[in-house]
């Protein structure tokens, strides 16, 4: 599978050298910027900025003296290279590229004015380079936590609002669907991690591995739950999750979880997480699957007694009960509440794996 690469500023950072060893690439990173050396490109949340030849060598030449004070004399030996040029050209050099960053000059960010030149003043954030495996564990871990997190928030929300009983039926419909969540979680996480230990990068087979992790655990959800029923009631329940749903949503957020890991904004994370998570429900929902209300729903009609009020989810959303378009929309929520947990989350994990330089 080719790998996916939408930018120069969103390909992986490690790149071949002569022999065929992986090194770091020369990229550095301040602020939501990412300026790198090897493509020279510079980028802010992933979308390049586009610079002239000299302007991009006068900014990589601050940031790469980040603290140090950059004279007229060095501009002109390493920028323009000998090149007579006027102090003008130097000061629009600095101008544009503090355009280019949003920086103000009385009020500085990124570049400085001193005397006698200037001086780059942003932190230089640097990625710890962690061996293939520890990432794969950690990614495996925080998918995990995500989807534990998703599901306890979707389970208390339905616990709450479709149990008709006491306390303890909120807590125990609560629980289920936790558990499912933390099954999707782990599922999806195993797929990813596997998948980045074995190629060491964030590529086109991380979104294969969350799509294999969430086709196996789709069928084992559906397995356990059609033979768990059927072992304590005798009656076969139909219409719940299964490998469908699995793979729909594994891809979704393997993509979310690439866009997450090779450093986009979490507003980028944001968006693709929501956008992936509606695309992946009206898959679903056309496909004839469902999710967690869906499967709710069969229970109850599977089983007599069961004691849950689905029709309140329908009315709370403004349908008036459970509805075609309430479960379009039940199972649109719960896509991009658990893929948004799984993108935010590991945006933040891979936040906190960068040092200052």
């Amino acid at each position: 599978m080719a790998e996916i690469t939408l930018n120069a500023c969103s390909a992986r950072e490690m790149t071949p050298d002569r022999r065929g060893m992986e090194t770091p690439a020369r990229i550095l990173r301040f602020d939501a910027f990412q300026l790198d050396g090897d493509n020279r490109q510079l980028c802010k949340d992933g979308i390049p900025i586009e610079l002239g030849t000299w302007y991009f060598d006068a900014l990589a030449l601050l940031v790469s003296r980040r603290g140090e004070l950059v004279t007229k004399d060095v501009f002109m030996e390493q920028v323009w290279h000998g090149i007579p040029v006027t102090d003008e050209a130097l000061t629009q050099c600095v101008r544009t590229l503090r355009r280019a960053l949003g920086d103000d000059a009385a009020n500085p960010r990124f570049i400085e004015t001193v005397p006698h030149g200037y001086r780059f003043v942003a932190e230089i954030l640097k990625p710890l380079q962690m061996p293939p495996r520890a990432q794969g564990s950690q990614v495996a871990g925080v998918s995990t936590l995500a989807g534990l997190m998703s599901g306890a928030v979707a389970g208390l929300i339905y616990g709450m609002i479709a149990a008709t009983g006491s306390s303890a039926q909120v807590l125990i419909l609560a629980a289920m669907i936790d558990a499912l969540g933390l099954l999707a979680g782990a599922g999806l996480g195993t797929g990813m991690a596997t998948a980045l230990t074995w190629r060491g990068r964030a590529d086109g087979w991380l979104v294969a591995g969350a799509a294999i992790g969430g086709l196996t655990v789709g069928a084992l959800g559906n397995l356990l739950e059609r033979e768990n029923v059927g072992l304590l009631s005798g009656v076969s329940i139909a219409n719940v999750t299964g490998p469908l749903e699995g793979v729909v949503l594994g891809t979704a957020a393997g993509v979310v979880a690439w866009a997450a890991l090779i450093g986009y904004h979490w507003r980028i994370v944001t968006a693709v997480s929501l956008i992936a998570g509606a695309g992946a429900a009206a898959l679903i929902f056309f496909s004839g699957g469902t999710l967690l209300v869906g499967s709710l729903q069969a229970l109850t009609q599977g089983l007599s007694g069961t004691q849950m009020n689905l029709a309140d989810i329908g009315i709370l959303i403004g349908e008036t009960g459970l509805t075609r378009k309430a479960i379009l929309l039940t199972i649109c929520e719960e896509s991009q509440l658990f893929i948004l947990s799984i993108g935010i989350s590991l945006f933040v994990a891979r936040n906190r794996s960068m040092k200052p330089d």
